[in-house]
């Protein structure tokens, strides 16, 4: 389960519609647990993809100072998030190509429509649904 501070659920929307008709992408800092990870700050980063209408790509550099950043501020790394423009929140074969790190959850907002976010566990070999919950703190 992934549960995300209201204010970061928005910051995530916010994010993607700001970021439209490109996908964008960031971290995500809070609580990681394996069982339920908590979402209490995101951290935007750069989609430096060559095709950033249809994927995304973190500079590494940029990736390690956000991770960085976030163990400063004495939180987790929980996972990542990027976008999905014209739907749908579901993980593309690029983003499962691309997955790094098993046990960790990897957002997707979709923009299709009303704006809505999914979330996935990274297994190490494939991408399992999580439940996403918002909570108003």
């Amino acid at each position: 389960m992934l549960v995300l501070r209201r204010a970061a659920y928005d910051a995530i929307i916010d994010h993607a519609i700001d970021g439209q008709p490109e996908e964008i992408c960031g971290v995500l800092g809070g609580q990681f647990d394996e069982e339920r990870s908590r979402v209490t700050a995101i951290y935007r980063a750069t989609n430096v993809s060559e095709r950033p209408r249809t994927e995304y790509f973190m500079d590494p550099e940029e990736q390690l100072e956000l991770l960085d950043e976030i163990e400063d501020q004495g939180d987790d790394v929980v996972g990542f998030y990027h976008s999905h423009p014209a739907g749908p929140t579901v993980p593309s074969t690029t983003d499962e190509a691309r997955a790094t790190w098993p046990g960790y959850s990897y957002l997707i907002a979709a923009l299709d429509g009303h704006p809505f976010i999914g979330s996935w566990r990274w297994t190490g070999d494939t991408f399992e649904q999580e439940v996403v919950s918002v909570d108003g703190l």
